[in-house]
């Protein structure tokens, strides 16, 4: 049974980031399901601008930005939030945790979900500790991605990690939840582009909406 999250309760937002490039239903079911099973208000789905770990994206921001708004749609509880576009230099999720917390205030529970292969480079991430200072770090766990944290992250995750929500949500942040997903479609960006250069088939990989505006704009070709 779902547990019911009362009127005066502090708002619970989830931030998932990404390149989006281009988003994809994979990327639309996970915010979806972390929604629901955390019971959240609103996750937040947030472009990066220039990903530091990366290569910069094939399309420019503001296609990405524009792609994720028609894959969620009228989608209740998420958010295409653009935020990262407007700022110069790399897109740091500390940087963008940051103006969240100011928005939300000090008592609201704030959530990073972040898949497996990210989560195993969180000990290079830029100022890894202060995202826990900010916000609940959730591990969305990936059939392809199996868990072997090194050292480092080990010794940084070290006594954050709790088994449900409920311990989750007891505190603002700090904490650390890894998730299971219904789903857990294991659908790759990449594989789309690829796809999408060599005219092959993205049918039931990206929402409709997303694949349209693609071949409108003679994107990934």
């Amino acid at each position: 049974m779902a547990m019911s999250v009362s009127e005066d309760a502090p708002v619970r937002v989830a931030m998932l980031g990404g390149t989006f490039d281009p988003v994809h239903i994979g990327h639309l079911r996970s915010a979806v399901e972390l929604h629901e099973t955390l019971e959240l208000e609103r996750v937040h789905m947030v472009p990066a601008h220039v990903p530091p770990h990366r290569e910069a994206p094939g399309v420019t921001a503001d296609e990405r930005l524009r792609m994720l708004e028609l894959g969620i749609g009228d989608t209740p509880g998420l958010v295409a939030d653009g935020r990262e576009l407007a700022r110069s230099g790399p897109s740091y999720s500390v940087d963008t945790l940051t103006s969240l917390r100011r928005e939300l205030g000090s008592q609201a529970r704030l959530v990073m979900a972040l898949g497996q292969d990210a989560f195993l480079k969180l000990a290079s991430w830029h100022d890894p500790e202060r995202l826990f200072e900010l916000a609940h770090l959730v591990v969305i766990e990936r059939p392809d991605h199996p868990a072997s944290p090194d050292q480092e992250l080990r010794a940084l995750i070290e006594g954050r990690e709790v088994v449900d929500r409920r311990d989750l949500f007891a505190r603002p942040a700090g904490g650390l939840l890894r998730l299971r997903l219904p789903s857990r479609m294991a659908i790759s960006a990449t594989d789309l582009r690829r796809r999408l250069y060599a005219g092959r088939s993205v049918r039931y990989l990206l929402p409709s909406s997303v694949e349209s505006y693609i071949v409108s704009r003679n994107l990934y070709r």
